[in-house]
């Protein structure tokens, strides 16, 4: 989730502003880039126990002890809460969970190097604080009222709110943990293309990272509980947006869709002003209670922007939003997988091809289904593991058409991104997903203890 956005207090006086936001986000193919954001969950060495924000193990002193690595620290009354380092961010999610939002880099190289000195800055600095972090999709062990709350103004809007509209929404907030890429689009016509496409498949990549089968230290039946939650947090801001797919579907649209999900809030002054469930169409009419007479700014719609939490997300770029959270060879792996297949034009052809017959009723199977079954969904008298291995095929081929050579930093080295790939093309092959590996190990060699998953899967 986003703190603030960057100031601009321009007054919103005509609808054309809210579009433009969006058209803002076109560039040229040389320009495109590829920003790769992922979440961790702490947890201390001695008990698993998720750390709080204060102490000399909490999370605000582990930002503090980054801040070593050239970040700087951004505070929110006196509290750190987030660093940044040009345009990259360590941010906090609602339990503590970190996150880093990545600066844009031209290839997955970069990425793999800036996921390795991240995790490699952090890992230093939890050490001296006894704190380890896991990349999972939910929290395995511990219940929501065993989950500490950071001292976000915004997540205090949202914690009262959650439960007026969903009974998973304060989960998600918790315990959940994702890794999500922003892409880039070269005109509208190329983000309708791109954004079809990527919902359609959306489902795919949530089964190959499926990796949250455990709540509360016990096996839930789902393989992407993550995933589940999202159906039951907020009917008016989730889901797989059926209006993408109708002819005519462009900025406006979107924008259309975005004034009519209710607000959370209004950052003014410094401060959070709680307006949840009020409406941004009579923000625009300077007629919202709370802020009557006030028009929204740009900085209002930004933020805005980042409170609707469809399967893709468009603000000036693309987010996608399907995958668990997982190791560091799956966070490298998501963003390959998604560049593979938007960043080439014959790729994007054929991702299109495959893709473009679903009917609603069957994009809305995989949505539903998949965080149960992941690779085993049937569909089309096969199974989504099909799906998945003629998506990877095609991803592959654009990652290496795009012929992106690394220094052998990340792999070998002149080699192009489509090593990226090798973890989702294992499980492809395999047709075990990373949560039925936890859960064999579970009911094995674990004895029916989730407690090894800390020491045998943290980064």
């Amino acid at each position: 989730m986003s703190g603030p956005s960057a100031s601009n207090d321009t007054p919103i006086t005509d609808y054309r502003q809210l579009v433009a936001t969006m058209a803002s986000g076109e560039k040229p193919r040389e320009d495109w880039r590829i920003g790769t954001e992922h979440e961790k969950f702490g947890f201390r060495l001695d008990d698993l126990r998720p750390p709080e924000f204060d102490g000399e193990r909490g999370i605000e002193a582990l930002l503090k002890g980054l801040a070593r690595f050239g970040w700087t620290p951004f505070e929110e009354h006196g509290r750190v809460i987030a660093l940044t380092q040009g345009m990259a961010s360590v941010t906090l999610e609602p339990a503590g969970q970190l996150e880093l939002s990545g600066a844009p880099v031209e290839t997955i190289h970069d990425t793999c190097r800036e996921v390795g000195t991240h995790l490699n800055e952090v890992r230093q600095v939890a050490d001296e604080l006894g704190l380890g972090f896991l990349g999972m999709g939910f929290q395995p062990k511990w219940r929501r009222d065993q989950m500490p709350w950071m001292p976000k103004g915004r997540y205090k809007i949202m914690r009262d709110y959650m439960p007026k509209v969903g009974k998973l929404g304060l989960d998600m907030m918790t315990r959940t943990c994702t890794v999500q890429v922003n892409l880039d689009y070269a005109s509208e016509a190329d983000m309708v293309k791109k954004f079809r496409v990527s919902l359609a498949l959306q489902p795919i990549a949530t089964a190959l990272f499926a990796d949250s089968p455990f709540t509360d230290g016990k096996p839930n039946g789902y393989q992407s509980y993550r995933s589940h939650i999202w159906t039951d947090t907020d009917g008016d801001r989730t889901g797989m947006l059926d209006f993408v797919f109708e002819d005519g579907f462009g900025y406006e649209r979107y924008v259309d869709y975005l004034i009519d999900v209710p607000m959370y809030f209004s950052y003014r002054g410094g401060e959070y002003i709680d307006l949840s469930g009020k409406s941004f169409r009579a923000f625009l009419a300077g007629e919202l209670d709370g802020l009557r007479g006030e028009l929204p700014t740009i900085r209002d719609w930004n933020d805005h922007m980042t409170t609707a939490f469809p399967e893709v997300r468009l603000k000036k770029f693309l987010e996608m939003r399907g995958a668990d959270g997982g190791p560091w060879g799956r966070l490298c792996a998501l963003p390959a997988f998604w560049v593979g297949l938007l960043y080439d034009d014959a790729a994007l052809d054929a991702a299109w091809d495959l893709v473009k017959d679903f009917t609603m009723v069957e994009r809305h199977a995989l949505r539903d289904g998949v965080p149960k079954h992941a690779l085993k969904l049937p569909f089309r008298g096969g199974t989504v593991r099909d799906l998945a291995i003629e998506a990877l095929k095609i991803s592959l081929e654009g990652l290496r058409r795009r012929g992106r050579a690394g220094n052998g930093r990340c792999n070998h080295e002149g080699a192009d991104e489509s090593g990226f790939l090798e973890p989702l093309l294992e499980i492809a092959e395999a047709g075990q997903t990373p949560a039925e590996r936890k859960l064999e190990l579970f009911h094995g060699p674990w004895k029916g203890s989730v407690d090894p998953v800390f020491s045998e899967y943290a980064y």
